[in-house]
């Protein structure tokens, strides 16, 4: 599995980055060629579940996934959410955290381990490499835009 990591220092509290990365239609406005549709009723929390559909007709992917531990940020506690990837193309999971910092200032990390089907072992550093750039510039996108 291709594993990444990143984090990112922002000028907001911890309950609007925490908002701003889990907000899951937004993450399709930010990803290139990606429409996101939320499957279950509001409010989000354990058991949401989302597709990520990224391509085009007839060329694309399902990515579906559950949120499997939803705790937003309370006083100082960090905010955490783990999503299980549940598709035959697109397999592993991913973690968000959000930690409030001094002067209303939060950090936000995403970890993701990711499998893709018939994608060998030994394209998981490259893999990885793409999955930090893109999902880097998403969560620039997602935590500058209000």
């Amino acid at each position: 599995m291709a594993t990444f990591e990143l984090q990112r220092t922002v000028p907001l509290s911890a309950a609007e980055a925490w908002r701003r990365v889990t907000t899951w239609p937004r993450h399709g406005e930010v990803v290139p060629l990606t429409r996101i549709t939320v499957t279950t009723p509001p409010p989000t929390g354990e058991g949401t579940r989302f597709t990520a559909r990224t391509g085009t007709v007839p060329l694309g992917f399902d990515d579906p996934m559950e949120v499997t531990v939803w705790r937003p940020p309370a006083g100082d506690s960090p905010g955490f959410c783990r999503l299980e990837k549940r598709g035959r193309t697109v397999m592993g999971w991913a973690e968000i955290e959000v930690h409030a910092r001094p002067g209303g200032r939060s950090r936000v990390v995403w970890r993701e381990d990711v499998r893709v089907r018939f994608l060998p072992a030994a394209c998981d550093g490259l893999l990885a490499r793409a999955g930090r750039v893109m999902f880097g510039r998403a969560t620039d996108r997602l935590l500058r835009r209000g």
